[in-house]
């Protein structure tokens, strides 16, 4: 394949996840020559290998899993640590091994580039404002944590001259970035790991808002008053909320949204507004985000269970984000709302469980799991575990049923047994909570 990168050979670690089968598969479109392994398969290798971008080593990491020959440069995530096994057979054999955050600093550098940043709501964000571009013609490409919706991957190249991409701070690698146009939806310490404290954080924010030609904050003073230079206030707020969506108005014109909440009415205005200063017009950017669905598990309808309750699927991992998830779905004709929630990390759970529990008790029914423990190890967090979150949400829930089922056979045992129709079950967590949701419906779906 021939492109700009033709020549180039590039091994991606831990490919299955949504942001390293992205980069895999822009390398690809410009022309590179790229392999990757991971773990176990996952929807993004089953994507890749279907439209031949490549085909991933599944069942582990392995120093055979790393090609032959010189020239290859191995690009691992933020997960991947320094004892891989294909880290050090690259390094035994001379190979660069590269952080992904340098990789997307390529890529922003080949184009006009759009970073959507922010503790919650990026990939919304960011997933929006790809709808926006390209219903006002512009051909966006884009590198967003999710696909996009409208059976859009997470990732393409795009023809036109702006690319779309979500801003992590989790690793610090949107400092990485070169921007014409910064979004900044919120600031919240979320990423203890990273951050000893939100001043630390507040700093790596105004970092990233420092280089940027343009930016849209969200008009809060703590917020702008991390940027010098020209920008873009925006809020959101009284939205028209109606069932499963919402309608408001900018500039003189009358927005209506198909994804439930206030908090997407404010995601929908950010995306408006950059795709505004990209040169989008309103008439196509407002049609684009009329018929945008959601993106991949951000309020994603799984389907129906066989008493009839309805499964919805969700990212949300920090307060903030549970509660606004559940005001959304509160917005949705139902009986019950239950709330299934799996904590993500144990650092972030034993810092936030009162809060967790606060957020949950605005369910009816609260179901908590098993911490995902992703890249920390139980052990070194004695004493935590979900068994803290579920203790929160018994003390807010005001006498509303709370369960403590920390493994997925004994919660989809009791929740097939629980949910029924008129219920609406929102299951929650950016770990693998989605495979729990998945095994709650009809296998036809709804």
């Amino acid at each position: 394949m021939s492109g700009p990168w033709s020549g180039r050979r590039l091994h991606f670690v831990g490919v299955g996840g949504a942001g390293m089968s992205g980069y895999a598969r822009a390398a690809h479109a410009l022309g590179a020559q790229v392999s990757g392994s991971d773990r176990a398969a996952s929807a993004f290798t089953e994507r890749l290998a279907a439209e031949n971008v490549l085909e991933a080593r599944i069942g582990g990491h392995d120093a055979r899993n790393v090609p032959e020959g010189d020239g290859l440069e191995v690009i691992y995530s933020s997960a991947v640590g320094a004892d891989n096994p294909e880290r050090i057979a690259a390094r035994a054999r001379g190979l660069p091994e590269r952080p992904r955050a340098e990789l997307l600093g390529e890529f922003t550098a080949l184009k006009r580039t759009i970073a959507v940043a922010g503790t919650h709501g990026k990939t919304t964000t960011a997933s929006m404002l790809v709808h926006a571009l390209r219903a006002a013609g512009l051909q966006p490409g884009w590198l967003v944590g999710a696909p996009v919706g409208d059976g859009l991957p997470n990732a393409e190249w795009g023809e036109g001259e702006w690319l779309v991409v979500e801003a992590d701070e989790s690793d610090r690698s949107m400092l990485s970035l070169h921007v014409e146009i910064a979004v900044l939806t919120n600031v919240e310490l979320d990423h203890h790991g990273t951050f000893a404290s939100l001043a630390e954080l507040r700093d790596a924010f105004r970092g990233f808002l420092t280089g940027p030609r343009l930016a849209v904050v969200w008009d809060r003073p703590e917020l702008l008053e991390l940027r010098e230079g020209e920008v873009v206030p925006y809020d959101m707020p009284e939205p028209a909320l109606e069932t499963g969506g919402s309608r408001f108005q900018w500039r003189g014109n009358e927005v209506r949204l198909g994804v439930p909440g206030a908090h997407n009415a404010l995601n929908a205005m950010a995306a408006l507004e950059a795709a505004r200063l990209a040169g989008a017009g309103s008439e196509g950017a407002i049609e684009g985000l009329a018929g945008f669905q959601g993106a991949g598990r951000r309020f994603q309808l799984l389907g129906e269970t066989e008493r009839g309750a309805i499964v919805y699927d969700d990212y949300a991992h920090h307060p903030t984000e549970v509660a606004a998830t559940l005001e959304a779905a509160r917005t949705l004709d139902h009986t019950r709302l239950v709330a299934v929630f799996q904590p993500h990390l144990y650092s972030r759970t034993e810092l936030l469980a009162r809060e967790f529990g606060v957020a949950l008790a605005l369910s009816d029914v609260v179901v908590v799991l098993e911490v995902y423990p992703a890249r920390e190890r139980g052990e070194d967090h004695p004493g935590v575990s979900g068994l803290l979150v579920a203790e929160a949400a018994a003390d807010a829930a005001k006498g509303r049923p709370v369960y403590w089922l920390p493994g997925f056979a004994e919660a989809e045992r009791v929740l097939q047994g629980l949910l029924g129709e008129g219920d609406i079950c929102l299951v929650m967590g950016a770990g693998n909570v989605d495979e729990l949701g998945r095994k709650l419906v009809k296998t036809d779906g709804v």
